[in-house]
């Protein structure tokens, strides 16, 4: 089988030393002189950090696999792939649409075998644990904010006669906190539905009519 093999460290100083990048480098050769694979290519990501797949080196190799180019992606470790497991979620997904196997050799995930592939299941199924978690804490976050009051979705918009009384009053020769007290006096809500006025809030408005 041919094999592409991906090496990846965050940071400049380290692709500049070499150090990581070898270690990783030798585990994969081993790992497919062990197996038989042909190694095709070593593609790298120096620099890059794992938080997500805008990587050149990934999105390269993974247009190779999907091209047919080769017929596995091989890491020394899953963070090297990814240190998202929702990012290694797509990528076993986009590699069991197209045809081709998903090595992390840190943690047995080999969809060329029967148990690497559980493995990955379960991985799989982590992340969609992980996914419900973030959903039902962002659900439960916008509950509270909205118990606490707070307004969501497009701002207000103040009314025509109010924008015009303000523009006109500050034409009449009105201080911007003299127009600002007088709103305050009458109760006027803000464009946000606040209740203070401030000079600074009716130069804002000024600067939009």
């Amino acid at each position: 089988m041919q094999v592409l093999g991906y090496v990846r460290v965050s940071t400049s100083e380290q692709s500049l030393s070499g150090a990581g990048l070898s270690a990783q480098r030798q585990a994969i050769v081993s790992e497919c002189e062990r197996r038989g694979w042909t190694l095709a290519e070593m593609i790298e990501d120096g620099g890059f950090s794992g938080r997500s797949l805008k990587r050149p080196g990934i999105q390269r190799a993974l247009d190779l696999l999907d091209g047919g180019e080769a017929q596995a992606l091989v890491a020394s470790k899953l963070d090297r792939l990814s240190r998202s497991m929702l990012d290694f979620t797509q990528l076993m997904d986009r590699a069991n649409r197209k045809g081709w196997a998903l090595v992390a050799m840190d943690c047995a995930v080999d969809t060329t075998t029967p148990a690497g592939e559980a493995m990955a299941n379960v991985l799989a199924t982590f992340a969609q644990f992980e996914r419900r978690l973030i959903s039902q804490r962002t659900k439960e976050a916008m509950a509270a904010k909205k118990e606490a009051g707070m307004v969501f979705g497009r701002p207000r918009q103040l009314p025509v006669e109010v924008c015009d009384r303000i523009r006109t009053e500050r034409a009449s020769g009105a201080t911007l906190k003299a127009i600002a007290d007088t709103l305050n006096g009458e109760g006027v809500a803000t464009a946000h539905g606040g209740a203070q006025w401030w000079p600074q809030t009716v130069r804002c408005v000024l600067a939009q009519v």
